[in-house]
């Protein structure tokens, strides 16, 4: 009789403190606005449209995703990979960026800010302290302070988001949240997905828009749908009054011209749907770019081996009719210190 007084006493004080946290969460949760300003200048740089311009993209897996990782949310059983791993994996990011300075905008996501799946490095400050010519701006899609899953090693404290860097000053940067969530209480322990957008007079009296963005990963594609929805309102707006736009990112599906339906039914993870973007999401003269010869991502429900990982390709850029492609290439590392490779092109305005 005593110890069965004392399992119920310690099921319901479990009970009260599940729902004390759930609670905390709820209150402590991240509401983002639709729509936030992050920077606005009154001498911003004017772009010159009679030349080419450089960008990056690169989705940098919070520099904790290395070739050794399989992660839990995909089908793997790893939570997080070594902290010395994680510093050499920064250290690998950090000679890319450098690499790379030459070039007029990169847009990198899931850049951690002291969270403890990144051993509370404080990536975003590294970088811009590298890329000290660059104007950086930082888009928070994820701030949790106590993730509880997996519940025998949880993923804990989270605060990430998307980081633009750019040679030029603009006349502003706009943080806008995508529509759509998971269900309460799934929802306070995800990423709350958002574009980041840098606007630019250009010397023709038009604008230059450019938007870093990073769409869902864990949904059947209804999260995605809403997404794309509103990403193509904001396109089509902008480019009704002659602006260029150039849109790049991590967008957790494929191109609408590549068929992976064979990889999608034999997907080894039931978490992340491969969906391709439909073919007639934007007029026709609205242009993809990617290269087609290199995966830019790896899957994670194991540890990397090549010619056996399912390698698609989901980074790549949106162009305006206005904008032409001059070069594109995928930087091949082979995953070794990242579940992304990077993206660099070129484009011209038309």
């Amino acid at each position: 009789m005593k110890v069965f007084k004392y399992i119920v006493k310690v099921l319901i004080l479990l009970i009260a403190l599940f729902v004390l946290f759930v609670i905390y969460a709820s209150v402590s949760d991240y509401k983002p606005e639709v729509k936030e300003v992050v920077h606005t200048s009154t001498n911003p740089d004017t772009i010159d449209v009679t030349r080419d311009l450089n960008l990056m993209i690169w989705n940098i897996g919070y520099c904790g995703l290395s070739d050794d990782m399989d992660f839990f949310y995909d089908g793997g059983k790893q939570v997080r990979t070594s902290k010395e791993n994680v510093l050499e994996n920064c250290d690998f990011v950090k000679t890319q960026l450098r690499n790379n300075d030459s070039l007029d905008f990169i847009l990198l996501q899931e850049v951690d800010i002291r969270s403890k799946r990144s051993y509370n490095i404080n990536e975003v400050d590294s970088f811009e302290t590298l890329l000290s010519e660059f104007h950086p701006f930082f888009g928070k899609n994820y701030d949790v302070t106590f993730v509880p899953s997996p519940i025998t090693n949880p993923l804990s404290r989270v605060k990430s988001g998307l980081l633009s860097f750019s040679k030029f000053n603009p006349k502003e940067v706009t943080r806008y949240s995508f529509p759509g969530n998971y269900s309460w209480p799934v929802k306070l322990f995800m990423l709350d997905r958002c574009f980041l957008v840098k606007r630019f007079p250009t010397n023709n009296n038009k604008e230059l828009i450019v938007v870093n963005t990073h769409n869902s990963a864990y949904d059947d594609g209804s999260l995605k749908a809403q997404q794309m929805e509103y990403l193509k309102s904001f396109l089509l707006e902008e480019y009704s009054k002659g602006n260029y736009v150039i849109v790049g990112g991590d967008w957790n599906q494929n191109p609408p011209d590549i068929d992976y339906s064979e990889l999608k039914e034999k997907s080894p993870t039931k978490r992340f749907v491969l969906n391709p973007i439909n073919a007639d999401y934007l007029p026709n003269d609205w242009s993809w770019a990617y290269d087609p010869h290199t995966p830019t991502n790896r899957y994670l429900n194991a540890p990397y081996e090549k010619g056996k990982t399912i390698t698609p390709i989901i980074d790549f850029y949106l162009m305006s009719p206005n904008i032409s492609l001059q070069f594109i290439k995928t930087q091949n590392f082979d995953f070794k210190n990242t579940d992304h490779q990077s993206v660099i092109s070129k484009i011209k305005f038309k």
